[in-house]
């Protein structure tokens, strides 16, 4: 197995390693576990006190949690309570011989793709996926609440497929590829460049989604990959939804298309609705013309 299948009862550890929940939606989360067959273990700094405004809690005590949910051998898996920002401000901190020690789950995106991508480099997968006060406690989030349930509960193995009900888009080309699929949060990925936690992104598929981010930012952005070498090095392009301003597709068209690798966009992850969990770090084909991934 890709990914172990997760019995009834599992448990799974909430942190906050970013941006803190809206008041009243903390309590919301064991209900919403245990509605799919879970149990939650919820670590302090979850309830704050929230810090600079934007912080769940303050550094050492949303590094403390992630070092406690991984170690905890109550727990199955780390599921992230919302992104935000943060989760930058721990990467020099984290006790990475301890994540190697104790591979279990991490769940989330958006800010969590910093911590992703850190894990990426130890060879330890991830699902790029819904978090609670983010998406999961929302009425219109029922599909990628269940889909993300019920893909922990029958885990994920080599030949599974992922094939979401989506159109043709206009920057989809070229036909298959095979690669470790990484990325996530376009704004993370470029700001990790040139740090130790940069992606490695040669002969990967890159998957790259953003909210709020209109296009002459997300040109900026991916000059920055290109400039880096980034671009050159992957085998192909994974576009999620680029929700919540302008659509950059005409820039996505003029740094991807030219470089004739494969890109299949229009996938269902991201900010966007709906927001399929994806496995991230783990090796898999993409077949454009098909538009599904088939894991290998």
């Amino acid at each position: 197995m890709l990914i172990k299948p997760m019995a009834p009862g599992a448990t799974l550890a909430i942190i906050a390693p970013a941006g803190p929940a809206k008041p009243g939606q903390l309590k919301q989360v064991p209900g919403l576990l245990a509605a799919h067959g879970f149990k939650a273990k919820i670590f302090p700094g979850c309830a704050g006190p929230a810090t600079l405004g934007f912080l769940a809690a303050d550094d050492k005590q949303r590094l403390a949690d992630l070092h406690a949910a991984f170690a905890d051998p109550e727990v199955d898996a780390v599921l992230c309570l919302r992104g935000g920002y943060g989760c930058v401000r721990l990467l020099d901190r984290i006790d990475i011989e301890l994540l190697s020690r104790h591979p279990k789950l991490l769940i989330g995106y958006s800010d969590i793709t910093a911590l992703h991508a850190l894990r990426d480099g130890l060879g330890l997968p991830g699902l790029h996926a819904p978090m609670p006060t983010s998406d999961l406690l929302h009425a219109e989030a029922g599909d990628a609440a269940a889909d993300l349930f019920a893909l922990l509960h029958r885990g994920l193995q080599r030949g599974d497929v992922i094939a979401p009900l989506m159109q043709a888009h206009p920057l989809n080309q070229g036909s298959a590829v095979e690669g470790r699929l990484i990325g996530g949060n376009l704004s993370l990925i470029a700001a990790l460049l040139g740090t130790r936690w940069a992606l490695q992104a040669e002969g990967a598929i890159l998957f790259l989604e953003d909210i709020g981010e209109e296009p002459y930012k997300v040109d900026r952005m991916l000059a920055q990959l290109r400039l880096c070498g980034v671009l050159d090095a992957v085998a192909g392009f994974l576009i999620g939804s680029f929700s919540d301003a302008e659509a950059p597709d005409a820039v996505l068209a003029d740094y991807l298309q030219a470089l004739g690798k494969p890109i299949l966009a229009g996938w269902p992850s991201g900010h966007g609705r709906p927001n399929l969990p994806l496995p991230l770090g783990l090796s898999l084909q993409m077949d454009v013309m098909q538009r599904r991934l088939t894991m290998i």
